[in-house]
Formats: C-alpha cells, sequence, structure tokens
C-alpha cells in the first residue's frame, strides 16, 4: 500500500477529513498544496473577493509552515478565479501588495472558471521543501 506523507495545518483536519482530501502531500522533495479558497474554520466563504483571497492566503501558507516552507519556497502557482475580466486586476493588486514576495518570482499560470463551489478564488502551488534544491535538473537533498 502506498501512503501519502500528508501535511495538515492546525486547527484545520477536520474540514479537511470531511471532504476526504490531503491539504498538502510532501513527494520527492516537493511540497504538493491542494488549493486553497478564503474559507473560514467552518468551510464557509469569506464575504466579498479580496476578504477571499487574503483567507487563501492566510490558509495556504498555514499549510505551507505546517510543512516548515515559507512563500518563498513556491515554485509554481495557479489561480483560478471567477470573472477574470473584472476580477484580475483587483486580485493581483492584493497578491503583489502582500503576498508574493521578493523576485525572483514563482511561474504563474492564471485561469479563468466558471465555478469554485461557491467561492471567487482559488490558489494551488507546488513548493520546494527545505533542505532541498534543484541541481542538475534534479532533487538533491543538501
Amino acid at each position: 500500500m502506498n501512503t501519502r506523507d500528508a501535511v495538515f495545518p492546525p486547527g484545520r483536519q477536520a474540514l479537511y477529513e470531511q471532504n476526504r482530501y490531503s491539504p498538502a502531500v510532501r513527494a520527492n522533495g516537493l511540497l504538493f498544496v491542494s488549493g486553497q479558497v478564503g474559507s473560514r474554520e467552518d468551510g464557509t466563504p469569506e464575504p466579498g473577493l479580496e476578504a477571499q483571497v487574503r483567507r487563501a492566503f492566510d490558509n495556504l501558507n498555514a499549510i505551507l509552515q505546517a510543512a516548515g516552507c515559507t512563500f518563498g519556497d513556491v515554485q509554481d502557482v495557479t489561480i483560478f478565479m471567477l470573472d477574470p475580466q473584472s476580477n484580475f486586476q483587483r486580485i493581483w493588486d492584493i497578491v503583489q501588495a502582500g503576498y508574493w514576495g521578493d523576485a525572483p518570482h514563482p511561474t504563474v499560470t492564471a485561469v479563468g472558471v466558471t465555478w469554485l463551489y461557491g467561492f471567487q478564488f482559488e490558489i494551488k502551488v507546488v513548493a520546494r521543501l527545505p533542505g532541498h534544491h534543484a541541481a542538475s535538473g534534479s532533487v538533491q537533498e543538501k
């Protein structure tokens, strides 16, 4: 049987167990983080786009910290949003002002979608775990 090395942030494990998925999984020196939305502790959405973006990043950062990572370890980002024509710049202003960090920045793919389970924004990332670095195209321990 293949066992996943799941990472759970403090205080939200019941929510993930109820929905039957892991918030993040460690594998081969990388941390694969499930899409994070602007949900409160009980799983309900924060009201308003800006509050959802901030809460999604707070939820993401809690998972990164539980794995010993920071946003600086993030290598790849996928952002999903409703109505990108209207919302992209609002989201980007929040992200750049408070969460993105210093250059060099991670790769980013932004995708417009029609449904996010009652949310307006979702962020999914892949991060490098501390103690691992890429060398010659492969992940090696320091």
